[in-house]
């Protein structure tokens, strides 16, 4: 299995961690072990389909949104982005916005953004640590300052910014803004709730997200837990969010603290995750066509 060494990024709003990255520029290389300083496309075979991110956020961040698949290859030559948040901590007025709250035409959606006032349309959502936000491309959303929070998606960068509060990038200069892709790339249709609820459960995985693009789960754990790797696809990354835990497999073994993450290929075939106390830690895979 392989741990990374992390991509630490300092933008306008706050703070993200890459800990497993497969896109150009910004590719992950193995921390430690027989293969260490190795970049991920040097042990896995074509580009790594997923991104992994902790986003710590001090201010709110942009209103955007992301092009699905065809849309991103067709202008950018890569794939969209699909995503789900995981909230592990929050400050006091944390908050976040997800999804149309109302329904707009495109010609609406031009004017609003015009006045300043596309945040009036948005479903605003208080959370708190545990809430889940699954975001699929065309989703507009925005999430709000004082958020702690496991970010997963599909291998891209591409995002299109809506509305930025006015505010300076940190070359002092207003950041761009992509009215008219977001325009095409939204998903107009509305809602009733865009949260994703589930019932926790101890000691066994609790399905969060399950699509084309990857199927995550939250293990909130006591004791140790062994998972089966046969129906992982290629593999599975085990992302850590609270409390110290021992990764297992036949060959071999290492250790997580929050904000890290292990890529544990399914040629392993079986995972115990033992954790030092409690535990709570996300995993996810790519499913097989």
């Amino acid at each position: 299995m392989y741990k990374f060494q992390p991509i630490l990024k300092t933008l306008v709003w706050g703070t993200e961690s890459w800990v497993l990255s497969g896109w150009p520029g910004d590719e992950s290389v193995v921390a430690e072990g027989p293969e260490a300083g190795k970049k991920i496309t040097d042990i896995y075979e074509g580009q790594f389909p997923l991104l992994i991110k902790f986003i710590d956020s001090n201010r709110d961040l942009s209103i955007q949104v992301h092009p699905g698949d065809e849309m991103a290859a067709r202008l950018h030559g890569c794939k969209g982005k699909t995503e789900m948040w995981y909230v592990i901590g929050t400050r006091p007025g944390a908050h976040l916005l997800s999804g149309l709250s109302k329904e707009i035409t495109p010609d609406q959606y031009e004017e609003l953004v015009k006045k300043d006032e596309i945040v009036s349309v948005l479903a605003s959502y208080d959370v708190n640590p545990g809430d889940v936000f699954f975001l699929p491309a065309g989703r507009i959303h925005g999430l709000g300052g004082g958020v702690y929070l496991a970010e997963i998606q599909e291998t891209s960068d591409i995002t299109y910014r809506i509305y930025d509060y006015g505010r300076l990038g940190l070359d002092g200069k207003p950041r761009k803004l992509h009215i008219e892709e977001a325009k095409e790339a939204i998903d107009y249709r509305v809602l009733p709730d865009y949260r994703t609820h589930y019932k926790p459960v101890e000691n066994a995985p609790v399905n969060l997200a399950s699509c084309s693009h990857f199927s995550t789960d939250l293990l909130d754990l006591t004791k140790p837990l062994e998972l089966k790797l046969d129906n992982c696809g290629d593999f599975l990354i085990v992302i850590a969010t609270e409390g110290n835990v021992t990764l297992k497999t036949e060959n071999d073994k290492c250790s997580l603290i929050p904000g890290e993450c292990a890529l544990v290929p399914s040629s392993e075939k079986a995972l115990t995750i033992t954790p030092s106390g409690t535990a709570k830690l996300l995993t996810t895979f790519v499913p097989k066509a």
